[in-house]
């Protein structure tokens, strides 16, 4: 099938809150939501798109808040949380598998014979295969995030562009949902984000992708036309970062 996308390669992250049925599920999978995941990420990957994917673990274990709120020791509860995107990687893998595509997973840990070593080379390798590569257990080095780990292993394949999915459309000078005056930015520069320190990703995450020109898009992932938008061009409800 023909397509008009604009992009050949793509990281995208995805939050672990995605793996949920909704914020109120308090169970860490609903088979429903990933089902749609692989749907929506599928699709573009049957017409011709390679796609690597960084998940966060939030829907497990978040390290920063336990650290600051049980005084657990930050370096540890970080350790948690790079294991629980393992735990989210491996459940990607195999609804992937499950659905007729091919998916490998690289751990930035040591977790054989659950996941390959996080290898650069044979990453690239698997995308060139038409695989989608799914990135595990973060930098493998507390105090950075998912959103760092996602600039990082973007540069390492040379993607044409971080897609970061949230739950709303875009960058917002505010939280949108909180703020009904909100205002939404079609377009920003990496400095600009910086300076206004906007949440939606880490500043180490933005410095990365601005140190090697790399945009950034951000987008709904809630909406279920917002990946095909997106990948063709369309950012009438995303926010570009370049």
């Amino acid at each position: 099938m023909e397509n008009s996308y604009i992009y050949g390669r793509v990281l995208l992250k995805l939050s672990g809150e995605k793996l949920k049925a909704d914020d109120s599920d308090s169970t860490p999978y609903n088979m429903d939501s990933i089902e749609e995941i692989v749907s929506r990420i599928g699709a573009v990957c049957d017409n011709g798109v390679e796609v690597a994917v960084v998940v966060g673990g939030g829907n497990i274990w978040r390290g920063a808040p336990a650290s600051s709120k049980s005084g657990f020791n930050r370096v540890n509860a970080d350790y948690m949380g790079m294991l629980a995107t393992i735990m989210n990687s491996l459940c990607l893998k195999e609804a992937f598998n499950a659905a007729g595509f091919s998916a490998v997973i690289f751990s930035s840990i040591a977790v054989e014979p659950f996941a390959a070593k996080m290898d650069h080379e044979e990453a690239n390798k698997a995308l060139d295969e038409n695989k989608i590569v799914i990135f595990a257990g973060g930098t493998g080095n507390p105090f950075f995030t998912t959103d760092t780990t996602a600039a990082l292993r973007a540069l390492e394949i040379n993607a044409d562009v971080l897609l970061k999915a949230t739950k709303v459309d875009g960058i917002y000078d505010k939280d949108p949902k909180k703020f009904p005056e909100a205002k939404r930015y079609e377009k920003i520069s990496y400095a600009e984000a910086l300076e206004k320190k906007l949440e939606v990703m880490d500043s180490t995450a933005f410095s990365m992708c601005r140190d090697n020109s790399l945009p950034i898009v951000v987008f709904n992932f809630s909406d279920q036309d917002a990946l095909e938008k997106v990948l063709s061009g369309d950012f009438s409800s995303a926010t570009v970062v370049s």
